[in-house]
């Protein structure tokens, strides 16, 4: 599931992007009014969530935006509980608020809810069970930010020992399953866990890492897949 985060606070959004990552859901995270209109894709994001006040506009801006583009839904974050902002929000078309500060838990429920209310069933990435991914002989479990690859002789499973954005990376592969990654969407909103962005030559670090971990043969890879000229791909079942 691909969710769509303008939140202008970096610690806060970068708080969120981490938890809902854990979670399963693949995230594009902004800041501004502009960088939403620069960053939507139509037909991607499953789920927006926008905050309402931003350095060049509001979150209204953001949301009428992406009404008349389709019909995506949206849940506003704000710090002030007035009847008149929430009104305006839900008259605007969105289908739910929740008011800063609030737990992560109830975000996490409200997403569901908003989710099932919306016909948009929350199967994360063809996992055969709630909150685990499968792909091939590697099994993702979210609910736990564990990874582990089954052994085929054995049947056993062996744990992986990935960096925070090791899995990262692996999360935003395997919930865009079927759909090839440019190297630039996957730098998009990518940073180390120093807070600096990862630039295009670390990517190929992070790239080879994974693979070296998760690929019976790393130098022909059978989960992450190169396509010349283009980037990567995890292919669907």
């Amino acid at each position: 599931m691909n969710i769509f985060l303008i939140e202008d606070d970096e610690a806060i959004g970068m708080g969120l992007k981490y938890s809902l990552e854990k979670e399963g859901y693949s995230v594009v995270l902004g800041k501004s009014v502009s960088d939403a209109v620069s960053s939507w894709k139509s037909g991607f994001f499953d789920l927006c969530i926008l905050d309402i006040n931003l350095p060049d506009g509001n979150g209204y801006d953001v949301c009428k935006f992406i009404k008349e583009k389709e019909d995506v839904p949206v849940i506003f974050l704000t710090a002030n509980d007035a009847e008149v902002n929430v009104v305006m929000g839900l008259e605007m078309g969105a289908d739910d608020y929740i008011c800063k500060p609030f737990r992560i838990n109830e975000l996490m429920a409200r997403i569901r809810t908003v989710l099932r209310r919306s016909g948009r069933t929350e199967n994360k990435a063809s996992a055969e069970t709630e909150g685990i991914l499968t792909v091939k002989n590697l099994r993702i479990y979210t609910n736990e930010a564990k990874v582990a690859v089954v052994n085929d002789k054995t049947g056993t499973e062996e744990p992986v020992e990935l960096t925070a954005l090791e899995y990262r990376l692996l999360l935003s592969f395997c919930n865009n399953r079927g759909n090839v990654m440019t190297r630039n969407q996957l730098l998009e909103n990518m940073w180390d866990v120093s807070g600096d962005f990862v630039n295009d030559n670390t990517l190929t670090v992070y790239i080879k890492r994974l693979r070296d971990k998760i690929e019976k043969n790393p130098s022909e890879p059978e989960i992450i897949k190169t396509v010349r000229g283009m980037g990567y791909i995890v292919e669907k079942a």
